[in-house]
């Protein structure tokens, strides 16, 4: 979608000038309440864009590791999970991206998904075990697609730079706060001998330090609307089966299991927004980090047989007033056909579900071993092996 790269680029300029402004605002705000001189604000502002250079360096050559560490992320192999490796293949070639991405899983039973890579040689897709245990193969092919969507359509880049942006003024508000409280800057605000000019710029630090953070909130996740929709419409002509990802967001819809990852600066990146404990996630929701479930879902069964871009675009205007896919993308797209479901799988989601979490515990360095004796499984970490003589069992010797 050459539409979406460009306005990716855009997008990528107005979120580095918006959050920058914010940024040095915040910065000088609080130089200039410590400091209470225009010399403590403009170094204020240098400090702020200090912080957000260190954090932009750090993102550039380490960013898609430190999120897949966030989430506990562990890459596998194919013989870890055969179908897993097999579809990102597949959804690889069919989007003509070329190299394939990497295939991490995440030991949570919350069913979701992500894609980092600010370039298609360092992409990678990774799912949770609860994905894989709840998903046939077609709803997988659909998540799966709609991943390396965003990766082909260069989503990962603009939201990897959204993501810096708001963890630097994030973590300057955050240093502002305990400056503020603790190294005096109240105490000084409240002496009589500093007059009211002082107390009105403290005023002023303490609301950018309060509005900052929601104002750079409010741009990263409006950001994040629009992408999910071309990533569902990427994910129908690369899979030509709608309703697989249809299905796949009904059931994550459905699903009451909270996240372990629950950042708010990471939250944008999965297909789903992630849950808390307590909460429960209605298919109407209007959060604003995703568009509505109910809407995309809608959107994705009402193409009418077909599974091109085209397709997509006629059945997101019957509830949108403007399009979705740019002119030159249609131009340029075939009208497919859907094709039809997949044969039905033998396996169970309990099936599913033990064949995800072996592939997370063998990616983690676990080692196998079955008691010859009484038919025992175990599953031993590093620190273990080689360690267990004897079943715990039957208390029979183990053949390590």
């Amino acid at each position: 979608m050459w539409e979406q790269i460009r306005s990716n680029r855009r997008r990528s300029a107005f979120v580095v000038s918006a959050m920058g402004v914010l940024l040095v605002l915040t910065g000088c705000a609080l130089g200039a309440a410590l400091g209470g001189a225009v010399e403590a604000a403009l170094l204020g502002g240098v400090a702020a864009l200090a912080l957000w250079l260190i954090l932009w360096l750090v993102s550039a050559s380490k960013g898609d590791d430190i999120m897949l560490r966030i989430a506990g992320a562990k890459e596998i192999k194919k013989q870890d999970h055969p179908q897993l490796v097999n579809v990102v293949e597949e959804m690889s070639i069919a989007s003509g991206l070329g190299l394939k991405p990497k295939v991490y899983v995440v030991d949570d039973p919350s069913p979701n998904a992500f894609a980092t890579g600010r370039r298609p040689a360092t992409a990678a897709v990774s799912v949770t075990t609860g994905l894989l245990k709840i998903l046939d193969r077609d709803e997988l092919q659909g998540v799966v697609a709609h991943e390396i969507g965003h990766i082909k359509n260069r989503d990962v880049a603009l939201m990897t730079t959204a993501g810096v942006m708001l963890g630097s003024i994030v973590i300057l508000a955050e240093l502002g706060i305990r400056a503020m409280w603790f190294g005096g800057g109240v105490r000084r605000s409240r002496s009589s001998n500093q007059g009211g000019g002082q107390a009105v710029v403290m005023i002023v630090a303490i609301l950018m330090v309060i509005l900052a953070p929601i104002l750079a909130q409010l741009i990263y996740f409006a950001l994040s609307r629009r992408r999910e929709y071309l990533a569902d419409a990427s994910a129908a002509q690369f899979t030509r089966f709608p309703e697989g990802l249809a299905s796949a967001l009904e059931k994550l819809g459905g699903s009451r299991q909270p996240q372990a990852d629950r950042s708010k600066v990471t939250a944008p990146m999965y297909i789903v927004r992630p849950l808390r404990a307590g909460q429960k996630r209605s298919l109407k929701s209007s959060f604003s980090t995703h568009p509505p479930l109910e809407d995309r879902i809608r959107i994705l069964r009402s193409m009418s047989g077909g599974a091109g871009l085209s397709a997509y675009e006629a059945a997101y205007r019957q509830s949108h007033k403007e399009g979705i896919v740019g002119a030159r993308s249609l131009a340029g797209s075939e009208d497919l056909q859907a094709r039809q479901a997949s044969k039905p799988e033998a396996s169970s989601q309990a099936q599913r579900g033990r064949q995800a979490s072996d592939a997370y515990l063998t990616a983690s360095g676990y080692k196998r071993i079955e008691c010859r004796a009484c038919g025992a499984i175990l599953k031993l970490p590093p620190s273990q092996q080689g360690r267990l003589k004897n079943c715990p069992r039957c208390r029979n010797p183990l053949a390590n």
